[in-house]
Formats: C-alpha cells, sequence, structure tokens
C-alpha cells in the first residue's frame, strides 16, 4: 500500500463484485483509496480469482479476498459497488451481496455506486426515497424502485455517493475521498434523503 496520505489509515472498503465487473470501476477508486491509506478487500462469490472487463472484452482477473457468506459487515467501514452489466445483473441477484449492502446501509456507513452498481441497490430495495445516478439504462428501474434519477456526474446523497460512468471517475474519487475524511473527522452523515445534489466539482 503506498499511502501519501495517511489520514484514513485503518478504515476498510468493501468492494462487492461478480465475473464481468468493469475493470476500471474497481481499479481507479481502489486505487484511490489505497493512497489514502484505505485497505480495501474484493468480496466476491468465493475467495478465488474473479474476472473484469474491459467494456465487452476480458481484462485481468482478480483476487478476490472473502466469499460473500463470509463477509462480515462489521468489519468493514463502507462498500464500493462497482458496474459492469454481466456483474450487475449478476450480483443484484445474489442474497448474500444483498444482505451486505443492506446492513452496510442500515449503519450509516457509505456507500458507492458507480454505472450498473446500481441494480444491486434497486433490487435489496434500498433505493426509494434515495437520490441517484448511474449508467442511462438503469434510469427506469430506479424510478420504479421509488427513487431520484439524475443525469450528473457525481450525486451526493446522505451517505451515497454515485457516478454514471468510467468518464466520471476522477469527480467520484473526490467525493469518495472527502467522505471518508468526514467519517474520520466525526462529522455525521446525512440521512436518507438529506444532503442531495451533485457532488464536489469534476
Amino acid at each position: 500500500m503506498n499511502a501519501s496520505d495517511s489520514s484514513l489509515r485503518g478504515m476498510r472498503i468493501a468492494i462487492l463484485v461478480t465475473e464481468g465487473f468493469e475493470q476500471i470501476e474497481l481499479t481507479g477508486p481502489q486505487e484511490a483509496l489505497e493512497k489514502e491509506g484505505v485497505t480495501t478487500r474484493i468480496i466476491s462469490q468465493q475467495a478465488g480469482k474473479v474476472q473484469g472487463y474491459k467494456h465487452h472484452d476480458k481484462g485481468d482477473q482478480f483476487d478476490a479476498d472473502l466469499g460473500f457468506a463470509d463477509a462480515d459487515p462489521d468489519d468493514f467501514d463502507g462498500v464500493l459497488l462497482p458496474g459492469g452489466v454481466i456483474n450487475g445483473d449478476q450480483i443484484r441477484m445474489i442474497p448474500e451481496a444483498q444482505r451486505f449492502v443492506e446492513q452496510i446501509d442500515d449503519a450509516g456507513k457509505p456507500v458507492f455506486v458507480i454505472c450498473h452498481g446500481g441494480w444491486l441497490l434497486v433490487s435489496t430495495g434500498l433505493v426509494d426515497g434515495r437520490t441517484m445516478t448511474s449508467w442511462p439504462t438503469l434510469r427506469d428501474d430506479i424510478r420504479n424502485a421509488g427513487g431520484n434519477w439524475v443525469d450528473e456526474e457525481v450525486v451526493v446523497d446522505g451517505n451515497w455517493v454515485s457516478s454514471r460512468k468510467p468518464d466520471d471517475i476522477p469527480a467520484f474519487n473526490r467525493n469518495i475521498i472527502d467522505m471518508l475524511h468526514g467519517r474520520q473527522a466525526g462529522r455525521a452523515l446525512s440521512g436518507k434523503g438529506e444532503q442531495r445534489g451533485i457532488g464536489l466539482p469534476g
């Protein structure tokens, strides 16, 4: 870990994926987090290799540290949900993944979601009353589930930070780090449906 700023040292963020996740939506935020001293752990169906994608093509394989069934939300300070249509469509149907994000959200811990990662939040029943963004094809799913979908590069709503696509990653990362610094400093996160709006400028 190359931590240029260790003020977030000791924080742990879970990264939930299945086969077919959008690789840059994992590695971009992960690199930003680890530079700040955050420990990240990749969680998938089981410990072992999990396949990333670069759009429609296979990318690199990554080491999953834990399986969903073995991961305890109490061990983490927040969760990152990368996108990728294959990943998003699969992970939304996994009960243990739903349980994990539900417990993270119930505890008021940060939820960072980008692109098709929002499908898991829809299927878990968490988007009702939330303002968020995503890949545009999730718009109707989010609205039908009671969420307020907006077309912005990054949206902060309470303990959630959401973005649309890989091009938004720089703004996504800035807002992730800002939220974690605030939490580390003891600032309470706004509740569900509060602090709505776009995040830090891109």
